[in-house]
């Protein structure tokens, strides 16, 4: 499967389609929507194809990803004019669902990124992807940017929290077959 990174909103179409487990807006369990877009997008040097994970994958501590957005620059920061990026560190289950980390908030089905109290998501990030380079160059998409600290941005162990895209391949399958 392939998926498109970033596109004009002419190219959206509506209803998008939210995963049907997905019903509170701060129940980050399913945090996963699919959208259409109303007609084919040519790749560009600007606009480019990222591959998705193999189903039930799992990164690796310390896998460089980056995320990308247009979410605040720093905690209560201005918005930017471009599209920003992060490298992000991944932090595996084990860490962070310590009680000094995220404890029983992160579930096996997201992906923590960053913690180190410099880069991380912020406010205006959410949907935004993390894409991980594989060796041979090509990209994946691991995560949907979810939610991180109420303390703040960049906030020391308190990692970005992603979706993790490779739990829902099967959801994912089936939408795409369906429309």
């Amino acid at each position: 499967f392939l998926f498109i990174i970033l596109l004009c909103l002419n190219y959206l179409q509506s209803p998008s389609s939210p995963h049907p487990s997905h019903k509170r807006a701060y129940d980050h369990r399913y945090d996963i929507a699919l959208i259409k877009l109303t007609e084919h997008v040519a790749l560009s040097d600007k606009i480019k194809l990222a591959c998705l994970p193999a189903a039930q994958s799992i990164l690796s501590s310390n896998t460089a990803c980056y995320v990308t957005g247009w979410g605040r620059l720093q905690t209560n920061g201005a918005l930017p004019d471009d599209l920003q990026q992060g490298l992000l560190l991944v932090v595996d289950y084990a860490t962070c669902s310590r009680p000094s980390w995220w404890g029983s908030t992160v579930k096996t089905n997201m992906v923590c990124a960053g913690g180190d109290g410099i880069t991380s998501s912020c406010n205006g990030d959410s949907g935004g992807p993390l894409n991980c380079q594989n060796a041979d160059g090509s990209w994946e998409v691991h995560g949907i940017v979810s939610f991180g600290s109420s303390l703040g941005c960049n906030y020391y162990r308190k990692p970005s929290v992603f979706t993790r895209v490779s739990a829902f391949d099967s959801w994912i399958k089936e939408v795409m077959e369906n429309n």
